[in-house]
């Protein structure tokens, strides 16, 4: 409620004094009180305003009886009454505005109440949203299971059929050489036929001595990568936590040494873990090494040092993160959410630059084309090239039939690469809006792709410049991107492939899939020269920077570093 000073009781006083009479008594208490000094206009008090505020403050009590017989907060109803209000207006007019200061706070409720609502339904609606997706893939799951089971029986039928076949070569070619030894007077024993059953991926498979196991998260690992400058592993995880583990240089030592030189438990939510609305969703490391940006299903992305401090927290989505990337000069982050938006981070001053709102659907895939320039793709089918400062699309590219699940820039910045849920790959140029490849050889999902680290701009200038796409057939193609012809096709995973990584020297492709196998191929003949059967479905492999380590998350927890020697 509003109060009054005691210069301004004083001066209602002596005018009193003045008004009834009392000429003495009032210069007296203007002298000792300074009225003389006071900074009140006497034209603005009205006569009789000490008694007209006296009756206020009975008529105010007579209210406060009224209103407060289960009317609702009645300190609250006058805040908003002026000591001018009280002197100048009667009790009619006085209810008149608390009446409509209530209508007022009504309204405001009623407003956020709908502000509420609207945030629930939201909720309601990304959540269902959630559920689709997760029945899609629980749908999909259970067709890949079904093609599985009628490969396999294929398989086992030719098997058979290819026994079969061998058995009769061996029976008829038996009958002609015992008719031979019959006719030359010999009774020479026949010699017996081995078939070797010991397959390539047998042969090849690393062994348990080159394998270091990293155990500690508590749900399954989505996301890792290896420092671009050091010998550090990222990974985050459904659990709530990123971790960063520190693996010595050189093979792996074996015996009860062989755990990582140490590991940072980086915490999205205070207390517990497994909070699913924490998910550590998608990482990425600045060009330096130095720091390390988290995405999750909060909303928020953090940035990390690598002692494990967190050095800042970015607020500004209002869905999930699904893609962030830092660009090659480390002042701008860039991150991609399921609210339709993408924000670019002034990371140092802690707050965003830019928010693009091109699209109508989730962003899946986020990638800088330099420092200021990028792509981002989208469950609405579209792909648009942005830059920071300008407020429309420097490219609009639309083609694709589905939800475009990653882009990828090539090396040079000049072809972007897309791949989609339409079961086909594209290459854009950035000069055009029609794509310059339509690369169609799957015949399921794609779900991502690489560019090799080859051709002009890159540490292996001499060797060509190769797409590999990833799907949920099982395969993995690879793309001579001049021709946008097909390659070869690599079909050694039973399952869905979900990552695919080229080695810094662009001689060999790491691949993990959901059959819980990593296989690495070499590109000179399209063979698999190591493989590492893990215990779980794999989400994402990735190569360290001297290409003698290969990391692999897995869905049963654990990351695994294997030893790649040749």
């Amino acid at each position: 409620m509003t109060s009054i000073t005691s210069g301004e009781l004083n001066f209602l006083v002596f005018r009193y004094l003045q008004e009834s009479g009392f000429t003495h008594s009032a210069f007296a208490l203007g002298y000792e009180a300074g009225i003389n000094k006071s900074t009140i206009d006497g034209n603005m008090v009205p006569p009789g305003a000490l008694i007209a505020f006296v009756r206020k403050g009975l008529q105010y009590l007579e209210m406060e009886a009224n209103l407060s017989n289960g009317d609702g907060d009645v300190d609250e109803d006058f805040s908003l009454l002026e000591p001018l209000d009280l002197i100048t207006k009667d009790v009619y007019e006085l209810q008149q505005m608390v009446k409509e200061k209530r209508k007022i706070k009504e309204r405001e409720k009623e407003r956020e109440k709908e502000k509420d609502k609207d945030k629930e339904l939201e909720k309601e609606h990304e959540r269902e949203r959630a559920r689709i997706r997760e029945k899609e893939r629980h749908e999909r799951e259970k067709e890949i299971e079904k093609d599985r089971e009628r490969m396999d029986k294929e398989r086992e039928c030719e098997k058979q059929h290819d026994d079969n076949t061998i058995g009769e070569m061996a029976i008829d070619q038996n009958d002609k050489n015992n008719v031979k030894h019959v006719e030359n007077g010999t009774t020479e024993g026949q010699e017996s036929i081995n078939i070797s059953t010991t397959s390539t991926s047998q042969a090849c498979e690393i062994p348990s001595s080159d394998v270091m196991i990293l155990e500690g998260h508590t749900s399954e690992v989505c996301a890792c990568a290896w420092s671009p400058t050091g010998s550090l592993l990222a990974s985050g995880s459904g659990d709530s936590t990123a971790r960063i583990w520190r693996i010595a240089e050189g093979a792996s030592r074996s015996g009860t040494e062989s755990g990582p030189l140490g590991v940072l438990v980086l915490r999205h939510v205070k207390g517990r873990v497994n909070e699913k609305s924490k998910d550590v969703t998608t990482l990425d490391w600045n060009s330096e090494g130095t720091l390390l940006a988290t995405g999750s299903y909060d909303g928020h992305a953090r940035v990390w040092s690598i002692s494990g401090e967190q050095k800042a927290t970015l607020s500004k989505h209002k869905g999930p993160v699904f893609s962030l990337k830092w660009n090659k000069k480390g002042d701008y982050l860039l991150t991609g959410s399921c609210d339709k938006t993408a924000i670019v981070w002034d990371v140092k001053a802690e707050e965003w630059k830019q928010q693009f709102e091109f699209h109508s659907g989730p962003i899946l895939d986020v990638d800088w084309r330099n420092n200021v320039s990028f792509a981002t793709s989208s469950t609405d089918t579209m792909i648009y090239v942005c830059k920071v400062f300008d407020t429309r699309p420097v490219r609009t590219f639309a083609g694709h039939q589905g939800e475009v699940n990653c882009v990828k820039w090539d090396p040079t910045g000049s072809l972007l690469a897309s791949c989609s849920d339409d079961m086909s790959a594209k290459i854009w140029s950035i000069k055009q809006d029609k794509y310059v490849h339509d690369l169609r050889e799957h015949y399921k999902e794609i779900y991502t792709l690489r560019w090799s680290p080859s051709g002009s701009g890159t540490n292996n200038p001499n060797k060509q410049l190769v797409l590999a796409s990833a799907s949920f057939d099982s395969t993995v193609k690879l793309w001579d991107v001049e021709l946008g012809k097909l390659i070869c096709s690599l079909n050694g995973h039973r399952d869905p492939v979900y990552s695919v990584a080229f080695s810094p020297n662009s001689e060999y492709l790491a691949t993990g899939s959901l059959d819980k196998c990593v296989n690495v191929w070499s590109l000179k003949d399209g063979k698999i020269v190591k493989t590492y059967t893990g215990s779980g479905g794999i989400f994402e492999v990735c190569w360290n920077k001297e290409g003698d380590k290969i990391a692999a998350c897995f869905a049963s927890n654990v990351v695994c570093v294997l030893d790649f020697r040749m």
